[in-house]
């Protein structure tokens, strides 16, 4: 091998191991930011709420199928085919009801999901944005979450930035 080329090799792993020397990161705990935050707690509270109430709306249809089954159970041998069928059908009309209620509320994008997006995805931009401005002011290259998301079998506690960035969104420890 020519000079030039070894010479161009060890200048280039040389220089591959200065940048990740160089490259400042940190690591955050967006799960434990969240939940120091009143705003996150209050929105989380009044997002069960509503969803209870929307669980009780579907369960009270639910009791209602559940009885029109039992009273279908205990007539059956005595109604006629077609009598048998309207009853039927009206019970498959209930648990079409159902079906769609559950899904009109819990379902993908559904009421939940945007009451959700609605009181929770504001509170998690501020989040974002004190990240950012944590990461813009002190230089990071990297900021990784150890909530959720990534594996982080080990971090040094010093690099941790949870409290700094409660500190920005000027949340009192």
């Amino acid at each position: 091998m020519p000079f030039k080329k070894i010479l161009f090799v060890v200048v280039f792993l040389f220089s591959c191991a200065f940048a990740g020397w160089a490259q400042r990161y940190a690591i955050i705990d967006t799960k434990y930011i969240l939940e120091k935050i009143p705003e996150y707690k209050n929105a989380n509270a009044q997002l069960e709420e509503t969803a209870e109430v929307w669980q009780k709306e579907i369960d009270l249809i639910q009791s209602e199928l559940d009885k029109m089954y039992r009273q279908l159970d205990a007539e059956k041998a005595m109604l006629t085919p077609e009598l048998l069928k309207k009853r039927e059908d009206e019970i498959y009309n209930k648990e079409k009801q159902v079906r769609d209620l559950q899904r009109k509320r819990f379902g993908y994008e559904g009421d939940y999901f945007r009451k959700k997006q609605e009181l929770v995805k504001p509170i998690q931009d501020k989040v974002y944005n004190a990240v950012q401005k944590l990461a813009t002011e002190r230089m990071y290259d990297f900021i990784l979450d150890k909530s959720e998301g990534i594996t982080v079998i080990f971090a040094d506690p010093k690099l941790d930035k949870s409290d700094d960035v409660l500190k920005i969104l000027g949340v009192k420890l």
